[in-house]
């Protein structure tokens, strides 16, 4: 398929396949657009599949308000095995008899782990410690201690319970930003005594974007899937129509007196009178100012 030459501004959606990393869909969603200015909000990791979120061109602008949205993902977590990555691609320890967790004791671990917690993310997670990611300390050998951080399990909920050569829960998970699956499965395993870590991942949600959506990497055709900027933003946030000597102002930078804004809050998405996004803007009373500016040449163009 020929890229185009022009290419356009806007928010892809793909359904990430599992054997790859987020970085490899960008690249190849890179090729096929044509544009090197690609990026991505949420990184999902080499086993895992699901939506990815992302943003091209001027768009990538957007993903910054994307990035911090809630999540949902389905599971499964097996129980009575731990790995060093608190997933299946890390390094097994000795297997612990399970024959004795009964299923209400499953359901019990997983009601803890709901809700406000305290999580300690994984020791192979991307957060920087003294300015290098977890990760890659981890996997040099050194010791990684993080600090838990406060997140949110909205929901924690048990879909089937298999027993077989294994004991695999199946789940879905919805949770605030910064939530780590993979550490939900090491806690459940520790705190039932037997260990734990995650064998499937995928996400199916971001904030109001589904996987349903979205494209399979190999079927994606940039120019069918591309969401305008207009469409996300509204998606997003509220909208206002502004007359063509506000959307002139705004893009040089002025503020503007709207009182039919006055009392509205958060972002803004501003709208050209032919629907073209402008920027978000930022109320304070009846004075509006850019939050985040589109380049003239795609609102004056």
């Amino acid at each position: 398929m020929k890229p185009p030459t022009n290419p356009a501004s806007g928010i892809l959606l793909v359904d990430k396949p599992g054997g790859i990393t987020s970085h490899d869909v960008v690249a190849r969603t890179r090729k096929l657009a044509g544009t090197r200015k690609i990026g991505h909000a949420g990184t999902l990791d080499p086993m895992a599949t699901g939506l990815l979120v992302l943003g091209m061109n001027s768009s990538t602008r957007l993903l910054t308000f994307v990035v911090g949205l809630d999540k949902e993902y389905f599971a499964t977590i097996r129980l009575g095995l731990s790995s060093d990555t608190d997933d299946a691609e890390g390094i097994l320890g000795d297997p612990v008899d399970v024959s004795g967790v009964a299923d209400d004791r499953i359901h019990a671990g997983v009601e803890e782990l709901t809700g406000e917690i305290s999580q300690v993310p994984s020791s192979y997670s991307a957060i920087k410690v003294d300015g290098k990611r977890a990760y890659a300390l981890a996997r040099a050998g050194e010791e990684v201690t993080l600090k838990p951080r406060a997140v949110t399990v909205s929901a924690f909920e048990v879909l089937e319970v298999r027993r077989g050569e294994h004991l695999d829960v199946d789940v879905r998970v919805a949770c605030s930003s910064g939530t780590y699956i993979r550490a939900l499965a090491r806690d459940l395993g520790s705190d039932l005594g037997v260990g734990g870590h995650l064998t499937a991942l995928r996400r199916t949600r971001i904030g109001p974007f589904s996987v349903t959506d979205a494209a399979t990497l190999d079927a994606l055709v940039v120019d069918d899937a591309l969401l305008t900027p207009a469409s996300v933003a509204t998606t997003l946030f509220p909208s206002h129509i502004l007359g063509d000597g506000d959307v002139i102002d705004l893009v040089h930078g002025k503020r503007l007196t709207v009182p039919q804004l006055e009392g509205v809050h958060g972002p803004i998405a501003g709208l050209a009178p032919d629907g073209r996004l402008v920027g978000l803007l930022e109320v304070s009373g009846t004075l509006v100012k850019p939050l985040v500016n589109f380049p003239t040449d795609e609102v004056l163009g």
